[in-house]
């Protein structure tokens, strides 16, 4: 497609902004990218700044949202500038920097909202079992995540999804959504509709490490979501024969037993469920490579 002239200033900091700056960059005209600046403990630089470092783009760096109206306020944003797209960035967005830009912020979230709303929605799409997630560009306001939708596509979830997988189909998908809706928005063809107040509202919240121990009084079913959903991070923590691994496939057994109990069936590494139980098909143990259940068996008898 033939590059769009308009100018955007893109709001961007984590992984998926990186590669989601990287397309805007081919298709339209960025004139600079708000981001977050690189912890000092970290060694090397975020990706969304090498993206810009790498395309010549004007960076802003700012912390929290008193940066962002430090930032405006001091002009070095042009007041021309209509369009600014969010993804990924990490900062709440105050009214003075929403009321700059004419057409608004359009921010690409990984939800059909208002399912889903708030920090982790690919996450909590796989944790709840649901069959068919999405992407949602939206104009960003002041309530999270409650502002009105310009496009939305779904994308239908396999029952093997780990996080990782999905979050790649969801930028290509938010990509090529973002390459079909912003011309027209930009020219005034399409408008933005308010979300579907007859469909749940659900919320999602940030992980942390704790999320990632395995608790097997829980059901078989919700464990092995959790171990896809956490795949990129926490990961799932477990002690399994005085041994700590991290667990990074498994399926379910009908299979009842006490809870935590590691059992050996026909040479496959079993831990019983709250309900149910996990046969556990590949983990990978501190320091070691991963492997499969049986093999961790042979080396780690029960």
């Amino acid at each position: 497609m033939k590059k769009i002239s308009e100018p955007i200033i893109f709001f961007g900091s984590g992984p998926v902004a990186a590669k989601t700056l990287e397309f805007l960059e081919s298709h339209f005209a960025i004139h600079g990218v708000i981001t977050k600046p690189v912890p000092p403990h970290h060694h090397e630089k975020a990706p969304v700044i090498e993206v810009a470092e790498r395309n010549s783009l004007d960076i802003y760096y700012v912390r929290d949202k008193n940066d962002l109206i430090e930032l405006f306020r001091s002009q070095k944003i042009s007041n021309n500038i209509r369009l600014g797209i969010l993804v990924d960035f990490g900062v709440i967005i105050p009214s003075l920097v929403l009321h700059h830009f004419k057409l608004g912020i359009i921010n690409s979230h990984f939800s059909l909202l208002p399912e889903w709303r708030g920090a982790d929605p690919i996450t909590f799409a796989i944790l709840s079992g649901q069959l068919v997630t999405g992407v949602s560009l939206m104009l960003i306001v002041e309530g999270m995540d409650e502002g009105p939708v310009l496009a939305q596509k779904p994308y239908n979830l396999s029952p093997d999804t780990t996080t990782p997988q999905l979050t790649e189909d969801l930028i290509k998908l938010s990509n090529s959504m973002l390459a079909s809706t912003l011309p027209p928005y930009i020219s005034g063809k399409i408008h933005p509709v308010e979300q579907n107040k007859n469909n749940p509202v659900s919320y999602s919240r940030r992980l942390t490490k704790d999320d990632g121990r395995v608790d097997w009084h829980k059901d078989a079913t919700q464990l092995e979501r959790e171990i896809r959903a956490f795949a990129g991070w926490p990961r799932s923590h477990a002690t399994i024969n005085d041994t700590q691994v991290i667990i990074t496939k498994a399926h379910t057994i009908d299979l009842p037993g006490e809870a935590g109990k590691v059992d050996s069936i026909d040479g496959k590494l079993v831990i019983h469920c709250g309900k149910q139980s996990l046969i556990i098909d590949w983990l990978k143990p501190v320091s070691k490579n991963e492997m499969s259940g049986s093999d961790f068996l042979r080396g780690h008898p029960i």
